[in-house]
């Protein structure tokens, strides 16, 4: 026990005692002070209190004059005449007052109404006017606020790429891939209207996508960190199911003419604080904040570790009109929401961010990107809607040739619509080149690589996009299709029933699953599994391959021409399926030719289809191959 004036330090059970009362501290502030106490009257350097207390972790020092701060609070301590820590500037820590041992003695417990257990993260943050529960107030002069969002979000940015890249150069012997991993959750908008979530949203996503440009950072793709959005879910809980380390999280409010931005940075394990950071800003020369938190955040990182395999990560295209990033969002948020109606709104405000900047380079790349959607969609004619989405992505790619986006828009015009494969090769490297840690990236050359032939490759490429994204359903099918296809079935129906964990309803998983029970010899099992599908041409697409391998041919039959019946127009590579798997080489290239007509999604992935096993002898399979400029090998 550490005696120093009215307080007691019980170092045997980590508390702290104000003569017979129970003091509320955070674990991390209670080792702080223990160090203090119990090395009294001896100047504390922050590199001494950061090897001893943050052996194994990269800490930004400013948490030290938090904990610090926090202590004095606790204490009744006054900077200017202390009592107990006295700060020697651009040195370090002393504690002054006299301290003495004494064995521990049986306190009496009055702890119920006086002690409070919060996090450190919490705590910190209500005692320094970071926490997200903050009085409503005006909002006006919204147009200036838009603006000032662009270099937070860049200070941001900048700041917590130095965290890690400080680490890695520190070569801490405690560094692993875990370690260098980070979630950025949705931020919240504390907005007093809430009416800003499109605006909370773009910058969370704007944030994965800076991050995700940083060489060995592994970051978790949005779809998997937006499922923890308006989730007050434990941290450690989300790191576990996310599979990382840090997590980074914050909240955007406006007031008036005055603009909050918060992040914070934090171990998904113990909840410990690693950074964070209020911009706090009166926004009336917006441009002149702008310059401010960038240049002090530059120099707190350091600029010059940002090289990455020897090359430097160069600044994002931005617009310097608020109202034309206003729109960006707004259509990035629309563009999120679905395929209907919601698409034919993100263009109208993609294009309004064209009309008020026509250089503004993310803008383009989005438009091109809907404009992709809404063609294989039915929304727009296909011919027109990729020829315009070409175009816009070209266009974005002359504004901005660094952009990831802008190359993944022009990859998937040249699948979708001209096979090109060797075009949409070039451009996927491109947009990886830009940002190493993109899932997006990852997945299309996952698909590139499983068209090819290589599904082994293929593979390993979606098993990274399902590191980086696990809650994503569409990566775990689509991990479990290409597990089936190279026959490893036992791993497939594990990705498969992860896909149904996240999603009971996942479309076609139980077709893939009924074609891996008809693939192992149960086809009673198959048939039993089909009719939980429920993507009815998927269905009958199942029944018709179950009941053929029952050896039901008239069932089949029935199945089949019902799937011709409905779905002939959209289902032409389905159908040649069913027609190879049943022995009806004919029909089956019939309906490849209609499938190939007709650009039938499907069609690619014939060289690795094993449905197509019994048309691989015949030249029509070679000379199709041939056609879909697919080498035969």
């Amino acid at each position: 026990m550490k005696l120093f004036h009215s307080f007691r330090l019980d170092t045997a059970n980590q508390c702290l005692w104000r003569e017979y009362e129970r003091v509320s501290i955070p674990p991390k502030a209670y080792d702080v002070l223990r160090y203090l106490v119990e090395n009294p009257g001896r100047l504390i350097t922050q590199d001494e209190l950061l090897e001893k207390l943050w052996p194994d972790t990269y800490v930004n020092a400013e948490v030290i004059r938090k904990y610090i701060l926090e202590i004095r609070r606790i204490l009744g301590d006054r900077p200017d005449k202390p009592e107990f820590i006295e700060t020697q500037p651009k040195r370090g820590y002393r504690f002054v007052a006299s301290v003495t041992d004494e064995e521990p003695v049986e306190q009496p417990d009055r702890t119920t109404s006086h002690q409070v257990r919060e996090s450190p993260s919490e705590q910190e943050l209500t005692q320094t006017g970071q926490t997200r529960a903050e009085s409503n107030s005006s909002t006006k002069n919204g147009r200036f606020w838009k603006l000032a969002t662009v270099p937070v979000l860049a200070a941001i940015v900048l700041t917590v790429i130095g965290v890690y890249l400080r680490s890695a150069r520190a070569g801490s012997s405690a560094l692993s891939t875990n370690n260098v991993s980070i979630a950025v959750l949705p931020f919240a908008d504390m907005s007093p209207a809430k009416d800003e979530e499109y605006f909370s949203d773009g910058l969370s996503e704007q944030l994965i996508h800076d991050l995700a440009r940083v060489p060995g950072l592994k970051v978790v793709g949005r779809s998997s960190a937006f499922q923890f959005k308006g989730k007050n879910e434990d941290l450690r809980s989300v790191g576990r199911k996310l599979g990382v380390a840090n997590v980074l999280e914050g909240s955007v409010r406006r007031d008036g003419n005055h603009l909050r931005i918060t992040a914070e940075l934090i171990k998904a394990d113990d909840g410990f604080q690693l950074w964070s950071q209020t911009y706090d800003r009166e926004i009336n020369d917006i441009f002149a904040v702008q310059d401010d938190i960038a240049r002090a955040a530059t120099e707190a990182m350091q600029l010059k570790l940002l090289a990455g395999n020897g090359r430097q990560v160069s600044p994002r295209s931005r617009s310097s009109n608020p109202e034309a990033y206003q729109a960006y969002l707004q259509a990035s948020y629309f563009g999120m929401q679905g395929q209907g109606k919601e698409l034919s709104t993100a263009l109208v405000y993609a294009d309004r961010a064209i009309r008020l900047d026509q250089k503004y380079a993310p803008a383009w790349a989005l438009r091109a990107s809907v404009e992709s959607k809404m063609a294989e969609v039915g929304l727009t004619d296909v011919t027109t809607g990729f020829q315009q989405a070409r175009q816009n992505a070209q266009r974005a790619l002359e504004l901005d040739p660094n952009s990831a986006a802008a190359y993944l828009a022009l990859a998937t015009v040249q699948i979708d619509s001209d096979w090109d494969w060797k075009a949409a090769e070039t451009s996927v490297t491109k947009a990886a080149y830009s940002e190493p840690g993109n899932v997006e990236v990852l997945g299309s050359r996952s698909y590139l690589s499983r068209i090819s032939g290589n599904l082994d490759q293929a593979i390993e490429l979606e098993k990274q996009a399902v590191a980086l994204d696990p809650l994503r359903t569409g990566s775990q099918s689509t991990l479990g299709y290409m597990l089936y296809s190279a026959g490893r079935y036992d791993e497939a129906q594990a990705a498969l029933q992860k896909a149904l964990d996240l999603n009971p309803q996942s479309a076609l998983v139980h077709l893939t699953l009924s074609k891996i029970l008809i693939a192992k010899g149960n086809a009673q099992k198959a048939a039993t599994e089909i009719e939980k599908e429920s993507m009815d041409w998927g269905k009958l697409t199942g029944r018709a391959l179950a009941y053929h391998a029952l050896g039901r041919e008239q069932d089949s039959t029935a199945a089949l021409n019902a799937l011709i019946a409905k779905y002939g127009a959209d289902a032409s590579y389905q159908i040649a399926q069913v027609h190879a798997y049943r022995g009806e080489s004919d029909k089956s290239f019939e309906w490849l030719e209609r499938a190939y007509k007709q650009r039938d999604a499907g069609l690619p992935d014939i060289k690795t289809d094993p449905l197509f096993k019994r048309l691989r002898s015949d030249a029509r399979y070679a000379e199709l191959l041939k056609t879909l400029h697919l080498s035969a090998q």
